[in-house]
């Protein structure tokens, strides 16, 4: 079976690598998604274990068409009493880039159309149409004349983990906070350290990488168990697979100068059962002391709508200086909108990631804070690539 994954700008090369390790066959990078092969526990497990996913079609017909009519006739070919029982409730979403089609809600009208026509002339009934939480959920993504037609197995969006009970007012997407994690090389080997913690993303999403968690083991209900093929027996077997817990024998730290923020943090830690592994405290990343094992940092300061504007370029200017002070001989990394503000940290960055962060563009950069002189920590890492090479 064929499925596509589709994620958020700038993530596809992680998810590209994460379904790649779960065992999938033919898989190509697309557009905000990665297309793969593989069999029904393989949704399953993809579901459950893609952390930089949004959700996972299952593609059912390709076609050519340059008109509504056409649509309509291919997608009525469609055995559909295989994938739904009449008695259920449909939504049609549409993508349409063609210039063949110019009204992307006319397109979707023609498709639920030719469900709704094949039920009623099979049966005398048809199935009704439900705008929200459907129990089928039909995508059709039309690419010029190239119409794909595909089940939704997801149901609500992949980084919605549903450990969240308490919100910030601009709390980080999952996805994203689980991507930054994996292009850091975030494996659990260390400790971890976000001095701006907010509502606790990045930490809980750190956690569940270092335990080797699945992220969608809080999802209550995915719409494949909706699916006339739904195998129970095989997703319960998949879902309580406990074989690949991990060991974490590190720490997560996370602080925030909000008091709020922390009763949140502490709120969502709770609710993901992780209080164990995160310790949470009130305090100014500037009294930051640093854990006397190897660390790692990941943080996503504000940059600008939420700090008046006079304090803003010292926060920067204070983050610098703690990284060079007292962060020797470890890796930063910090996410920001605000390239002007990412110069006034005042290091030069190792690396340089461009992320989207809802709407906004950003630059995830990478921070190596040597002990002593530079030049020596430099010549360090080529020696160690000679030798390697060697």
């Amino acid at each position: 079976m064929k499925y596509i994954a589709k994620t958020f700008q700038s993530l596809e090369d992680v998810l590209y690598e994460e379904v790649k390790r779960l065992g999938a066959d033919n898989v190509k990078k697309e557009h905000r998604a990665v297309s793969f092969e593989g069999d029904l526990a393989l949704m399953y497990r993809a579901n459950l274990w893609l952390r930089t996913a949004s959700r996972v079609l299952k593609i059912i017909r390709t076609f050519e068409a340059t008109d509504a009519d056409t649509i309509y006739r291919e997608v009525k070919k469609i055995d559909w009493d295989t994938y739904m029982a009449v008695d259920q409730t449909l939504l049609v979403k549409s993508v349409v880039t063609s210039d063949n089609f110019k009204n992307s809600l006319f397109v979707s009208y023609r498709t639920k159309d030719a469900i709704v026509d094949f039920f009623n002339e099979k049966y005398g009934k048809r199935p009704s149409v439900r705008l929200t939480n459907p129990d089928i959920s039909v995508h059709i993504h039309i690419s010029d004349n190239v119409c794909t037609i595909a089940l939704d197995s997801s149901g609500e969006s992949l980084h919605k983990r549903g450990y969240r009970v308490v919100q910030t007012k601009a709390p980080m997407n999952e996805a994203l906070a689980a991507g930054m994690l994996l292009l850091a090389g975030w494996d659990g080997r260390s400790n971890f350290v976000d001095f701006m913690c907010g509502s606790g993303t990045l930490l809980i999403e750190a956690a569940l990488i270092a335990l080797n968690i699945p992220p969608g083991i809080y999802n209550k209900h995915f719409a494949f168990e909706n699916w006339i093929d739904f195998d129970p027996d095989l997703f319960e077997e998949i879902s309580n697979n406990d074989s690949l817990d991990r060991s974490f024998d590190y720490k997560i730290y996370g602080s925030d100068l909000s008091p709020r923020a922390i009763e949140i943090a502490q709120k969502n830690v709770k609710s993901a059962g992780l209080s164990k592994y995160i310790e949470l405290k009130v305090g100014n990343f500037v009294d930051f002391e640093p854990p006397k094992e190897k660390y790692i940092i990941v943080s996503d300061p504000p940059y600008g709508e939420r700090l008046l504007e006079n304090n803003i370029v010292k926060l920067y200017n204070n983050i610098g200086t703690l990284l060079k002070h007292r962060c020797q001989g470890t890796t930063a990394w910090i996410i920001s909108s605000n390239k002007n503000l990412m110069k006034a940290i005042g290091l030069k960055p190792s690396a340089k990631i461009n992320l989207l962060n809802g709407s906004l563009p950003c630059e995830f950069c990478r921070y190596d804070m040597f002990s002593g002189k530079r030049n020596d920590f430099l010549a360090s890492k080529s020696a160690i690539k000679t030798n390697h090479k060697k």
